[in-house]
């Protein structure tokens, strides 16, 4: 059987590309069979965070750094336990990446503080010597958009079914509420930070971008 497939290369290739699609489809089933399924412990996004997903998108995080850790030794050992599928059932859209200009991000939350995000938007180099990742001190002064993020978790809630205002899971509730809430996740988070302008904002009722990005790179864990 193998010899007369080797004497005729478009019946061998054809072979080939069933045997490949074949194994390919068996081994995403399980993925495509749970894929609607949340790991324990997963859970939507906060408006805050989202606000800050939205800033890492417009100011394409992205394009350098992937949040998909494979499993393998040399990826687990760096950024930790590989990804599961289940981690993403609230990711809209999906930034699993494969570029690494600068590292894996899926994880960064369970090593990185806020104080540390806070001097490395500002001065990259500065923190990381060598670094070539541009400073982002607009972050600093541009306010982020919540009401964007509102609309967005409330998109999510009403045609996805993500499970917000349930036991365990963030609240959205009204407008004014979910206002009031991410100014207040806003102010633990401009409790950890240096910067007088961005405490005095957040005071003040605004919140900064890079509030609301470290919100969410605290998320990932």
């Amino acid at each position: 059987m193998f010899h007369w497939l080797e004497q005729r290369p478009f019946f061998f290739a054809v072979a080939l590309f069933l045997t490949v699609a074949f194994a390919g489809f068996v081994e995403i089933i399980p993925d495509f069979a749970k894929a609607s399924q949340p790991t324990v412990g997963t859970k939507p996004y906060s408006v805050l965070e989202l606000a800050g997903r939205q800033v890492y998108i417009k100011d394409s995080c992205n394009a350098c750094h992937s949040q998909l850790v494979r499993p393998f030794k040399s990826e687990t050992d760096r950024y930790g336990m590989y990804s599961l599928s289940g981690e993403y059932a609230y990711d809209r859209p999906f930034l699993w990446g494969s570029k690494r200009t600068g590292p894996d991000l899926m994880r960064v939350g369970n090593y990185r503080t806020t104080d540390w995000h806070e001097n490395h938007m500002m001065a990259p180099s500065e923190v990381v010597p060598g670094s070539i990742m541009p400073a982002y001190p607009h972050q600093f002064t541009n306010e982020a958009d919540i009401a964007t993020a509102y609309a967005n978790a409330n998109t999510q809630k009403e045609v996805f079914g993500t499970p917000y205002d349930q036991a365990d899971m963030p609240k959205l509730g009204s407008w004014d509420e979910a206002n009031a809430q991410a100014l207040d996740d806003a102010k633990a988070i401009a409790k950890d930070m240096k910067n007088q302008e961005v405490k005095d904002a957040v005071a003040g009722g605004k919140i900064p971008e890079v509030v609301a990005l470290i919100a969410y790179l605290n998320s990932l864990k």
